[in-house]
């Protein structure tokens, strides 16, 4: 019964690190826009 384990845990342990990987591409790019409009005067932002 050990490839239940198997048959349950490596496509959840697959979906895990995919869903992971898109949360850290996700917060990256959240740091990479406030370092950019960080540099942007107040006056010449465009507020969305």
């Amino acid at each position: 019964m050990w490839y239940f384990a198997w048959l349950l845990g490596l496509p959840l342990a697959a979906a895990f690190a995919v869903l992971n990987g898109m949360w850290f591409e996700l917060t990256e790019d959240n740091d990479v826009r406030r370092s950019l409009m960080s540099d942007i005067p107040e006056q010449d932002r465009v507020q969305r």
